[in-house]
C-alpha cells in the first residue's frame, strides 16, 4: 500500500501567518503538524509516502522530512499548481500510486486515540480486498463538513459535502483508505459549483459501487481539523494535557518508526542525542533505557 499527504493549499484561513510558512509545518505543542499525519500512515505500516506540497513550500518540508530515511521509510514530494480538491491528490499522485492500494491523510489532520492501530490495519485489509473506508467523528456543526449517513451496523448509506439538512452528525475526516484503482477513479470525478475535484464525490462512486465502508471514531478518540487559530490551540494544549499525564508522546515518527520494525535502537538513539535538549528528544531515550533494562 502507498501512502499520501496532501500538505498542499494556500492556508488564507491562517494569514498572515501562513504568508511565511505553510500551515502544516506550524507546531501543534511540539511537534511540526506534518509529523501527526505522517504517523498515522505509519501506524498503518506503510513505508511509501508522497507528500503533495505547493512549489514555494517544498524545499522547507524536504528541510525538516528529507528522504524518510531517518525514519525507515520513502518519501518523494510532488508539487500541486493549484488547489482544485482534495480527489485532485490521485491524479497528481497517479505514477507514485500505480497498481497499488492507497491511503490518503490531509496534512493538517491530527488523530489519536486508543485503538487507533487496529482500525487502520482493518482499513489496510479492507483496501487490499476491494473496498473503501472512510472514518467518521461526531461533530456539533456537522453543516461545516462533509457527512457520512450510517445505518446501525456502519454502513454507509449516504455521503454529502456541507449539507444545509444534514441526515447525520458524523463527519468524514480527512483520512481515506481505496483500493488499487484509485487514479482511475479519480477521474470521473467532475468538477463541483464551486470547480473543484471534490472527494465526497470520489466517496459515492465507491458507494455506488457498494465497497464503502465506515469506521468511527468513537468515544476515547479525539480529532482535530487544525486549519483554524482556534483548532490549532485546542489540539495543542489537548497534545500537551496528554502527554503530561500519560508520560507518553503522542504522533511521534521516530518513536513510531522503532516499534513498527522500520528502524533498529541505534537509529532511535541517534534521533533522540540529537535532539536531548527538549522534551521530545528526552522521551526518546528514556524509551530506550526502559527497553533495554527489561
Amino acid at each position: 500500500m502507498k501512502g499520501i499527504i496532501l500538505a498542499g493549499g494556500s492556508g488564507t484561513r491562517l494569514y498572515p501567518i501562513t504568508k511565511a510558512i505553510s500551515k502544516q509545518l506550524m507546531p501543534i505543542y511540539d511537534k511540526p503538524m506534518i509529523y501527526y499525519p505522517l504517523s498515522v500512515l505509519m501506524q498503518a505500516g506503510i513505508k511509501d509516502i508522497l507528500i503533495i506540497t505547493t512549489k514555494e513550500d517544498q524545499p522547507d518540508f524536504i528541510k525538516l522530512l528529507k528522504d524518510g530515511s531517518q525514519f525507515g521509510i520513502n518519501l518523494s514530494y510532488i508539487i500541486q499548481p493549484s488547489p482544485d480538491g482534495l480527489a485532485q491528490a490521485f491524479l497528481l499522485g497517479e505514477e507514485f500510486i500505480g497498481d497499488d492500494s492507497c491511503a490518503m491523510v490531509l496534512g493538517d489532520n491530527v488523530y489519536f486515540g486508543s485503538g487507533l492501530e487496529e482500525m487502520l490495519e482493518n482499513a489496510r485489509k479492507q483496501a487490499d480486498n476491494g473496498k473503501a473506508t472512510i472514518f467518521g467523528y461526531q461533530v456539533h456543526d456537522p453543516e461545516r463538513f462533509g457527512i457520512m449517513e450510517i445505518d446501525k451496523d456502519h454502513n454507509v448509506l449516504s455521503v454529502e459535502e456541507k449539507p444545509q439538512n444534514p441526515k447525520s452528525d458524523y463527519a468524514i475526516t480527512g483520512l481515506y483508505f481505496y483500493p488499487k484503482g484509485v487514479s482511475e477513479k479519480a477521474k470521473q470525478v467532475k468538477p463541483s459549483a464551486r470547480g473543484e475535484l471534490e472527494i465526497t464525490t470520489l466517496n459515492d462512486l465507491y458507494l455506488k459501487d457498494n465497497v464503502l465502508r465506515a469506521e468511527l471514531l468513537g468515544e476515547g478518540f479525539t480529532w482535530f481539523d487544525t486549519g483554524t487559530f482556534d483548532s490549532m490551540m485546542e489540539a495543542s494544549m489537548m497534545i500537551q494535557l496528554v502527554q503530561r499525564n500519560s508520560g507518553k508522546i503522542i504522533a511521534s515518527p521516530d518513536l513510531i518508526a522503532y516499534q513498527q520494525g522500520f528502524i533498529d535502537k541505534n537509529k532511535l538513539r541517534e534521533s533522540g542525542d540529537l535532539m536531548k535538549k527538549n522534551s521530545y528528544g528526552q522521551y526518546l531515550l528514556k524509551y530506550l533505557d526502559k527497553q533495554e533494562n527489561k
